[in-house]
C-alpha cells in the first residue's frame, strides 16, 4: 500500500518567511494607520509607542510560527501585549477587515485565508474585551 504524500504546511504553502513578511508588512501598514483602531486612545498610543519594524518582527515571526514553520515566537503573549488596550469587539471586526482587504492584496487562496483566519481568530478571547467569541 504507498504513503500517502504529506501536505504541505500552510507555511510552505504561502510561500515562507519572506512572503510571510511582504504580507505583514502592508497588513501592520493599514492596521496602524486605521482611523477605527487608533479612535481608541490606548490602541493609538500603542501604535506610536514601539516603532513599526520591530512590530513587524514579531508578528512576522508569530506567523511563521503558526503556519508550522522554524520561527519561534519571542513575544509577550497575546493576554499580555493586548489586556491594557480595552479592545471592543467593533475594533476587532475593523482588524478583521485589514486583515481580509491584506490577503485579498496578495491573492492569498480561500484555502490559506481560512487557516489564516482561524489562527488569528483563535487569539480573539485574549485580545478582545469581554472573553470568548460567541459567534462566527
Amino acid at each position: 500500500m504507498p504513503t500517502p504524500t504529506p501536505q504541505p504546511s500552510l507555511y510552505e504553502r504561502l510561500g515562507g518567511i519572506y512572503s510571510i513578511a511582504v504580507v505583514v508588512d502592508n497588513f501592520i501598514d493599514r492596521v496602524m494607520a486605521d482611523a477605527r483602531l487608533n479612535a481608541n486612545p490606548a490602541v493609538h498610543e500603542a501604535h506610536h509607542k514601539v516603532p513599526p519594524a520591530g512590530f513587524k518582527y514579531l508578528v512576522t515571526e508569530m506567523v511563521g510560527w503558526a503556519a508550522g514553520g522554524p520561527q519561534k515566537y519571542s513575544g509577550r503573549s497575546m493576554r499580555e501585549s493586548h489586556k491594557h488596550l480595552n479592545i471592543t469587539p467593533k475594533e476587532w471586526d475593523a482588524f478583521m477587515d485589514d486583515f481580509q482587504q491584506t490577503l485579498d492584496k496578495f491573492k492569498v487562496p480561500a484555502v490559506e485565508q481560512a487557516e489564516l483566519k482561524a489562527i488569528v481568530n483563535s487569539t480573539y478571547g485574549d485580545i478582545v474585551i469581554g472573553g470568548p467569541k460567541t459567534g462566527g
